[in-house]
């Protein structure tokens, strides 16, 4: 429920907007309980064939007659006092009337002080009288609709309010997560997140600020009314509903747990979605249509048998409030009919009213107690619906309270200095505890200088260039820039001096222009054109795309080949203009042409530029001052290729098994 509040707060924070909610949500519940109470005239005067000036004439004359006869029975009790000793009963009798003289006395007070408004400004006929009261009905029907309206107007803004912040925050925060979590993150999973959960949660909120504040005060305004008849006979009727409260909640925990099972399990299907249709080529050529369809099938047979649980606890909450607001209903018929038919004040020796019940006013309480099963029964389905949104918001804060591992240092230090070198001091790295990737690593990269990095398949090279752009953090030692440890500057001030070329070219669904200018979003056209000549891009975009740099290039630049797309990202390396530049196998798999232009650009914008080059390309290696070989995460050795070649029989083999075949 924490979590849940958390969202809440996002709305509150919209005070004017709130304060509207909750004045209007008050004006409905007013209106609400005094349409309600216009049952009192109707029964109690109209249908008595009298109007309301008559009524409170014959008030104010029943009532005087009233306190004659309670003054009466008062001095006999005290003439009789004044001879003997009283018994207890007659002291009871005493009591009572002395309650009874006081009631009247203020029920008299009252009707006083209202008959000369009833005299001047209300009909004297009964009909005219109808017309009155069936008039304020209608009046008080068109406010309550109008303050509704405007309710249900602001409930939604201040929810779409309260949405907009959290998926700016959820964002925000998935953004901040270091490499390492979208792993362990699949991206189905978090699609989930943003759509099903924020949905759920969505729900949630726009419930707590109407539903949840309109029905409560709609209760208590009927409640209010019935207290007014007799707040005594409301305790007495109210005595069934703690029964109903405790199911209620045992449903509501129920409802929650239940689904934040169908939560998971959504995500499982979109896990499966998402995959099944971005590998739908592989699924189509090896003909596993129906394989997928069978997986799907289950996976979505699960989440429909843990609707259909949230469905049957659903259905068991009408019935639980319907229960309880007839418990409450039969106990006041029964109660109130006992004290109406006897005019009787006390119930089994409890005293339940100050003045015995007219028909009218029991008609009013039964009416208000009516009114509150509506609202009553609402907020049943509301504390459900709530328990939906507390289940996704635990989700949701689950992933926004993430720390991320790679994060800036509480007081971070300001990297201006021109790059001297950068150095990986006895580093060791693991992406799961007791499982090194990187063991003991050291090796020292100059300013200008390009290294090589080679190795087989998994042997830690890409992770050793992560962990200078600060994509991942050394589980022990150290990467400095100059004598700089990074872990000591902001990540994004490292980044903002690297350029990044990986084997699977990253970009977006956009024009070539904005797909260039990603790596420089402040520079002009000018410089985006500049930067693809560079790359040897320039010609295939204005000759082989229709609308040149304006060309949307489709989901990941799926319109482009694989050699297109790696130019565009080393055009927007080079728009950059890194201090770093790390090549991750920029060149294995693009045609041999591309391949040719691409070393040519490599050589120009390398050149006096520190570089990091991941490869299995002989040609690529001529571009390195010197290779660097990794062997099962350890430094093998390090020098030129003719160096290696000569002393390092790890890389001879490599050498002959590698680069001679690419060759």
């Amino acid at each position: 429920m924490t979590n849940f509040t958390r969202a809440l707060l996002l709305g509150s924070r919209y005070r004017l907007t709130f304060g509207l909610i909750v004045a209007s949500s008050l004006l409905v519940a007013v209106f609400w309980g005094a349409n309600l109470a216009t049952v009192y005239p109707i029964v109690e005067v109209v249908f008595q064939n009298r109007s309301l000036r008559d009524w409170i004439d014959d008030s104010i004359e029943d009532t005087e007659k009233e306190l004659e006869k309670i003054r009466a029975e008062q001095a006999t009790l005290t003439r009789l006092a004044e001879n003997v000793p009283l018994t207890a009963d007659q002291r009871r009798r005493q009591s009572y009337w002395r309650a009874q003289n006081s009631s009247e006395q203020k029920a008299l007070a009252r009707a006083q002080r209202i008959r000369p408004w009833v005299h001047a400004y209300l009909p004297d006929k009964p009909f005219p009288t109808l017309w009155v009261v069936v008039g304020l009905l209608m009046v008080g029907t068109l406010f309550k609709g109008v303050f509704l309206i405007a309710n249900v107007l602001l409930v939604d803004q201040i929810t779409q309010l309260a949405a907009f912040d959290l998926r700016k925050l959820l964002y925000r925060r998935t953004l901040r997560l270091s490499l390492a979590s979208f792993g362990e993150e699949r991206t189905s999973k978090l699609l989930s997140h943003f759509t099903h959960d924020l949905e759920a949660l969505s729900i949630g909120i726009k419930t707590v600020f109407g539903r949840a504040i309109r029905e409560p005060l709609k209760i208590i305004a009927c409640l209010t009314g019935a207290a007014i008849v007799s707040w005594r006979l409301l305790l007495f009727c109210l005595i069934v509903t703690p029964i109903a409260m405790y199911l209620i909640n045992l449903l509501g925990k129920s409802v929650k747990r239940a689904n934040r099972r169908a939560m998971d399990k959504m995500a499982d299907l979109y896990g499966h979605l998402s995959e099944s249709l971005s590998g739908i080529q592989a699924v189509k050529a090896f003909t596993m249509e129906r394989s997928e369809r069978r997986m799907f099938h289950h996976s979505a047979k699960d989440y429909m048998r843990k609707q259909l649980r949230i469905a049957f606890y659903d259905s068991l909450t009408k019935p639980s409030t319907e229960l309880m607001s007839m418990g409450v209903v039969c106990l006041a018929i029964l109660a109130g009919g006992y004290l109406v038919l006897n005019e009787e004040t006390h119930l089994m020796g409890l005293r339940l009213c100050n003045r015995p019940l007219t028909f009218g006013a029991l008609m009013v309480f039964f009416a208000l107690l009516a009114g509150v099963s509506d609202p009553f029964r609402k907020l049943a389905e509301i504390y459900n619906s709530i328990q939906r949104s507390v289940a996704a918001a635990d989700r949701l804060y689950q992933l926004i309270d993430r720390v991320p591992e790679v994060r800036s240092p509480a007081e971070p230090v300001d990297l201006t200095v021109p790059l001297r070198n950068i150095r990986l001091d006895k580093v060791c790295f693991e992406y799961v505890p007791n499982c090194p990737v990187l063991q003991d690593v050291s090796v020292k990269i100059s300013a200008g200088e390009t290294l090589a990095i080679v190795g087989p398949n998994g042997c830690g090279k890409s992770s050793l260039a992560s962990l200078i752009p600060r994509f991942y953090d050394p589980t022990s030692g150290r990467v400095l820039w100059n004598d700089l440890d990074l872990r000591d500057v902001r990540p994004q001030q490292i980044r903002e001096r690297c350029g990044v070329v990986t084997q699977h070219t990253l970009l977006f669904d956009d024009t070539v222009l904005n797909n260039i200018r990603y790596g420089s979003p402040n520079a002009t056209d000018e410089e985006v054109i500049n930067a693809a000549e560079q790359a040897h891009a320039h010609r295939f975009i204005e000759h082989k795309l229709a609308d040149g740099y304006n060309t949307v290039i489709g989901s990941s630049g799926k319109l482009l080949s694989g050699g297109q797309r790696q130019r565009l990202a080393l055009a927007r390396a080079i728009l950059r203009d890194p201090d770093v530049l790390i090549l991750d196998e920029a060149t294995s798999q693009i045609d041999v042409e591309s391949e040719h232009l691409i070393r040519q650009v490599l050589s120009e914008f390398v050149r006096n530029r520190t570089a990091l080059m991941i490869t299995h390309r002989m040609e690529t290696l001529s571009l390195a001052d010197r290779i660097l070989v990794i062997g099962a995460g350890r430094v093998v050795d390090l020098g030129t290729h003719d160096e290696l070649i000569g002393r390092c029989e790890f890389y001879q083999r490599l050498h002959q098994i590698e680069f001679r075949t690419s060759a």
